[in-house]
């Protein structure tokens, strides 16, 4: 796939009544661009449809496909699905400030505005949405926090090794004489001596 920018403008100038389509591809570079490491490969279909209504232009989208990863647990590829809604309102000029927002955003809501939208502010020269930023964090945020194979699924061999401990000098770190071996096993007994003295 190849990556230009233009791959990802919804031209808002000019643009006419009614919805018009738009649809691209996203492949491992488009993440590999955003300096991310944790995705590995990416199959994603992006559908966008934007409409304007008025001054303002409204954006749908849907991101779908699979992005892998590595599972948390045996660090193996780990192949995650997908789906994701985008819906933005974009707005032509600058950010209001705060307590000016909650007002603007207290009248449309009276005149029937849909209140779950993401609101894009573009200024008044700008003449196209640039959608990687959005698509890019969308994926990510839809993205959990654990990612991990189904129960049996990760790499046996892996699991073996994990299930079995982790040995320190050739002896394992629970049972038999390792906490003899353990370097922090003289500080066990540090606040006791504390707790001693002030008796």
């Amino acid at each position: 796939m190849i990556m230009d920018s233009q791959e990802f403008l919804i031209p808002l100038n000019g643009l006419t009544s009614g919805r018009k389509c738009f649809c691209w591809n996203v492949g491992k570079k488009f993440f590999e661009d955003f300096g991310n490491a944790e995705i590995l490969d990416a199959s994603l279909d992006v559908e966008a449809q934007a409409e304007k209504c008025g001054r303002e232009i409204l954006v749908d989208g849907v991101v779908s496909g699979s992005v892998t990863v590595r599972c948390d647990r045996c660090m193996e590829d780990l192949e995650l699905p997908v789906r994701t809604r985008i819906s933005l309102e974009v707005r032509y000029g600058s950010r209001p400030a705060q307590g000016q927002a909650d007002g603007d955003r207290a009248d449309e809501d009276e005149e029937g505005s849909v209140p779950d939208r993401e609101i894009i502010f573009l200024r008044s020269d700008e003449k196209d949405l640039d959608m990687r930023q959005i698509i890019y964090d969308y994926v990510c945020l839809s993205l959990p926090m654990q990612r991990f194979h189904e129960e049996d699924r990760c790499n046996p061999s892996v699991m073996e090794v994990l299930s079995s401990g982790i040995e320190v000098k050739g002896s394992p770190v629970n049972g038999g004489d390792a906490a003899a071996e353990n370097p922090f096993s003289a500080l066990q007994d540090i606040f006791k001596d504390k707790e001693d003295n002030n008796n």
